[in-house]
Formats: C-alpha cells, sequence, structure tokens
C-alpha cells in the first residue's frame, strides 16, 4: 500500500527571466515584466510530498521532522532571501523560471530520499501560477 506524505514550506527570492544569447528586445517580448533589468520578487510556496510504503515499525513512509530539516537545509537555507540568478550556482548558466526552480529543487532533495520513494515537487510562484514535477 502506497500512502503520500507531503512538507509545506515557503521562500522569498528575487530573479530576472532573461536569455543572456537574446537581445533586450526580444527577452522583453517573451518574458515581459519578468525581465526587469532590477529584478522582482516572488512569495514560493513550496510542497514536497513522499509516496512509499508504509514501514512496519514506524508506521512513517517518512519521518517528516527529517523532511522538514531537509528543506530547510538544501531548499530554504539555499534560495530564501536570493537573487536567484546571482547568488544561487545552479542559476548562473540556467534561466529561473518556475519550472526550472522546481527541477532544481527536486535535483537538491533527490539524494537524501529513498531510491524506493518517489519524491514530487509543487512550486506556486503565485496563488495561481504552480508548477509540478516528479522526476
Amino acid at each position: 500500500m502506497k500512502v503520500k506524505v507531503s512538507r509545506k514550506a515557503n521562500f522569498n527570492a528575487a530573479h530576472r527571466l532573461y536569455r543572456p544569447d537574446w537581445s533586450f528586445d526580444k527577452n522583453d517580448a517573451v518574458f515581459g515584466k519578468c525581465n526587469n533589468p532590477n529584478y522582482h520578487g516572488h512569495n514560493y510556496d513550496l510542497i514536497v510530498s513522499i509516496t512509499g510504503e508504509i514501514d512496519k515499525e514506524t508506521g512513517f513512509v517518512m519521518d517528516l521532522k527529517v523532511l522538514k530539516d531537509l528543506i530547510k537545509e538544501y531548499v530554504e537555507e539555499a534560495l530564501d532571501h536570493k537573487n536567484l540568478n546571482e547568488d544561487v550556482p545552479e542559476f548562473k548558466k540556467l534561466n529561473p523560471t518556475a519550472e526550472n526552480i522546481a527541477v532544481v529543487i527536486w535535483n537538491k532533495l533527490r539524494p537524501y530520499i529513498a531510491e524506493t520513494k518517489e519524491l514530487e515537487i509543487v512550486l506556486y510562484e503565485t496563488p495561481r501560477n504552480f508548477v509540478t514535477y516528479s522526476g
């Protein structure tokens, strides 16, 4: 029997969507206000879910305290109150779209989740815009 457990977290970060190999006009046409050279920010909401079998001894799919600590160390400390383009190594050459941020978060957490468990990231950039990545 598989069960999904989830932990919600949040972080605040600034970013600019643009490609340095494009002209300003092309970036502006594709990314609009998100191409602001002075950046803009979001209050991101994050849901990290683990799906797997319930451990017969503990009754857990995963100890949520452990998941909370992993999110704090590898996501919140890495991304919270940061300029994603300037401060986060993964985005030096990767456009920090919500899609790419979700994949980066998944890659940061995956090594710490048992291989027998599924990992899913849901990232809300705004209350109405969100992405889901499951590897």
